[in-house]
């Protein structure tokens, strides 16, 4: 299954088709990090560097993109079950070329590349390994001889990934001085960080970080079944569904928890409270989904509260940073 055969007739990827590869919905929630970050630089710091935040944009969105087309050529390949690869997996539903897809992907990560490059250019060498570490994290995340999503790692290191990774590096490409620092002379280097910033970052990440996590411990448990029979061990699998059910609501509720926090603590303005208002409607999304846990019906709910918690929260923050 790891090549094409010379007899192999392709569908070609068209637009609608593309859309549906990369999940486009699903890229807002790579975009309202970003967007957090860039609100939080400006709110906390009072910087905003447009051409780093337009570069940061390209890149963020480059690998987002590359992270789910390339999940799903792997997950086409790695498959055991021949069902759920020619009639779920997109790739072997409508046919498409694995090679020329994973050529597609591989432009993305490409620009990505050159995007971060510049940016390192732009800021200071510690970007190169951060962004570096990220890019490890996407491309290993399905790939390789034991791929991280087959591991009970999954919605830790969605969460911090896509969650902290994304908000600290908008942060980071905005103000200055940058809250670490690498420096290369000769053959000595010297790496320093403002301890005190990379901890509010992480702190106010906090929610973006676990409802990001969430989003993908319900995808698991809507699959856990596809899963096992695939071969991919992911924490629901671990947990148990019924422990894994009952933990679910606690996300939420410790997403919350962190916004009080990063209030009382002065990270965020009084004006965040306002969040609090979407307690009911996540408390119902929760309960649907524990309800059904189903890919089709419930499965969005999830997504929702991530999106409509960090939407608010970037209004808030673009809001209080203009009234400065």
């Amino acid at each position: 299954m790891g090549g094409e055969g010379m007899t192999a007739t392709y569908k070609p990827l068209t637009w609608p088709l593309f859309l549906e590869l990369i999940r486009l919905p699903a890229k807002t929630a790579s975009l309202l990090p970003f967007l957090f970050g860039v609100a939080y630089a400006q709110y906390a710091f009072g910087q905003i560097d447009w051409i780093n935040t337009g570069l940061y944009f390209v890149g963020q969105m480059s690998i987002a993109l590359f992270v789910t087309g390339f999940n799903n050529v792997q997950d086409f390949y790695k498959a055991k079950d021949e069902h759920y690869r020619q009639t779920q997996n997109i790739i072997g539903r409508e046919q498409l070329s694995p090679r020329r897809t994973l050529a597609l992907m591989g432009g993305f990560l490409t620009l990505a590349c050159v995007m971060g490059l510049i940016l390192v250019f732009r800021t200071n060498l510690s970007l190169l390994f951060i962004g570096g570490a990220a890019i490890f994290v996407a491309i290993f995340y399905t790939a390789g001889p034991v791929p991280l999503s087959r591991m009970p790692l999954g919605e830790i290191l969605a969460g911090l990934c896509e969650g902290f990774g994304t908000i600290f590096i908008a942060v980071f490409v905005n103000i200055v001085p940058q809250p670490i620092d690498l420096v290369l002379q000769g053959q000595q280097f010297a790496l320093t960080g403002n301890l005190a910033v990379i901890l509010e970052l992480f702190f106010v990440a906090l929610p973006i970080v676990i409802l990001d996590g969430t989003v993908m411990f319900a995808d698991n448990i809507c699959d856990l079944d596809q899963d096992v029979i695939n071969q991919r061990f992911t924490l629901p699998y671990y947990l148990g569904k019924p422990l894994a059910l009952k933990l679910y609501p606690w996300s939420a509720i410790a997403a919350f928890a962190c916004i009080a926090l990063a209030i009382v603590f002065g990270f965020e303005p009084w004006l965040m409270l306002v969040v609090f208002a979407l307690v009911p409607f996540v408390r119902r999304n929760v309960k649907i989904f524990l309800a059904k846990q189903s890919k089709a019906e419930t499965f969005g709910t999830a997504i929702a509260n991530l999106l409509s918690v960090a939407a608010v929260q970037v209004v808030v923050l673009t809001i209080s940073g203009l009234w400065q």
